[in-house]
C-alpha cells in the first residue's frame, strides 16, 4: 500500500482486539508515506475527533472549512471506526467525505476492534465502501514473536533478563502486546524496587495478575482477610473488631477494596464479611484506596505484594 497509496488496497481496514498495535501501525503507515513523499498531506485522527469536528463545524456554521480540511488530504488515517455506531449524521458526512477521497484515489486507511459488520448501527453503505478495499485482521502475536517482543523492549530499557523468564512471560501472557508490555514493566518495577535481579521463582507471582481469571487460585474472603492480617502483623480480631485506630482502619480499607477488586463482592457482602459494618463503608473504603492508588507509589507495592501471597500456590 505504501508503494502505491491509493491504488489496490484502497480502503486498508485493519481490524483486531484491543492492545494489538493498530494505532501504532496506523501512524508507522503515516511515518512511512512521509519518508517515500515528505510532501504528502496526511490527516491522523479518531473517529471521535471526526465527530466532534463534524459537530462544531455544524454548530459555527463553518462546514466548508471542515471539508476543506478532510477532503483535500492525500490520505485519512481514522482509528477506531466502530464508534461512529449510530450516529447518523456523522456517518452521512464521513460517507460523503469517503467517497471524495476514494474518488481522487486519495488512500484512506481505518482502524477497528472489529470487521465492518460486526460494527453496531453501522450503515449497510458504509460497510460496503470499507469491504470494497483490503480487510486486515490483526491476531494475537503467537509465541516467538512475543518473546521477540519481549526481548526487543528489554534492549531498548537496557535490562537483562534470562531467557527461560522471557518464555515463561510469553507463556503466561497471550492476549495482547499492551498486557505483555505491563507485564515486563511490572517485573521490572518490582525488583528495581527490590534492587534484586530477577528469578523464575521471583517473577511467577508477579504474573499471577495477567493470567485468565479462570486459571487463577480460587480464594475465599477470609484467606483474603487472613493474608492482609499477616501482611500487616495484625490479630484477626482486632481487624474485625470496631476499633477505629488508623493502623486497623487502613488494612480494612484495603480488604474491602480487593474484595470489590478481585473478588467482585458486593458491598453489602463486604461489610457483613468485615465484622457486620454498613455497605456504605465499604463503598468508601473501595473510592478511598482507588484514589491513593493513582499516586501512592508505597500502596501499589503493598497490593502487589497482598495479591502474590493471595494467588500464590
Amino acid at each position: 500500500m505504501c508503494a502505491q497509496p491509493g491504488g489496490v488496497y484502497n480502503p486498508l481496514y485493519i481490524y483486531g482486539g484491543v492492545g494489538l498495535g493498530k494505532t501504532h501501525l496506523l501512524q508507522a503507515i503515516g511515518n512511512e508515506l512521509i519518508r517515500k513523499n515528505s510532501t504528502t498531506k496526511i490527516l491522523y485522527v479518531t473517529s471521535e475527533r471526526f465527530t466532534n469536528d463534524f459537530i462544531t463545524a455544524l454548530r459555527s456554521n463553518r462546514m466548508n472549512e471542515f471539508k476543506n480540511r478532510y477532503r483535500t488530504v492525500d490520505v485519512l488515517l481514522v482509528d477506531d471506526i466502530q464508534f461512529l455506531g449510530g450516529k447518523e449524521e456523522t456517518q452521512e458526512e464521513f460517507f460523503h467525505t469517503f467517497n471524495q477521497l476514494h474518488q481522487n484515489n486519495r488512500q484512506i486507511v481505518i482502524s477497528s476492534d472489529r470487521p465492518p459488520k460486526a460494527i453496531q448501527a453501522l450503515e449497510d453503505r458504509l460497510i460496503s465502501r470499507f469491504e470494497c478495499g483490503m480487510l486486515a485482521d490483526v491476531g494475537s502475536p503467537d509465541f516467538e514473536t512475543r518473546v521477540a517482543i519481549l526481548e526487543t523492549k528489554c534492549r531498548e530499557k537496557a535490562y537483562q533478563m534470562e531467557r527461560e523468564i522471557l518464555h515463561h512471560m510469553a507463556t503466561v501472557v497471550q492476549t495482547n502486546v499492551r498486557e505483555l508490555e505491563g507485564a515486563l514493566n511490572k517485573v521490572i518495577a518490582f525488583h528495581q524496587f527490590k534492587n534484586v535481579r530477577p528469578s523464575l521463582e521471583s517473577v511467577k507471582p508477579i504474573l499471577v495478575s495477567f493470567q485468565p481469571t479462570s486459571l487463577r487460585k480460587t480464594v475465599t474472603p477470609k484467606q483474603l482477610i487472613q493474608v492482609v492480617a499477616l501482611y500487616f502483623d495484625l490479630q484477626l480480631n482486632d481487624l474485625l473488631g470496631q476499633s477505629r485506630q488508623k493502623r486497623l482502619a487502613f488494612p480494612r480499607q484495603i480488604i474491602m477494596y480487593l474484595m470489590r477488586e478481585e473478588m467482585k463482592a458486593s458491598y453489602p457482602s463486604i461489610g457483613t464479611e468485615l465484622g457486620g459494618r454498613d455497605h456504605t463503608t465499604a463503598m468508601h473504603a473501595y473510592d478511598k484506596i482507588s484514589t491513593c492508588l493513582l499516586d501512592d507509589e508505597r500502596l501499589q507495592h503493598d497490593l502487589e505484594l497482598i495479591k502474590q501471597k493471595l494467588y500464590a500456590t
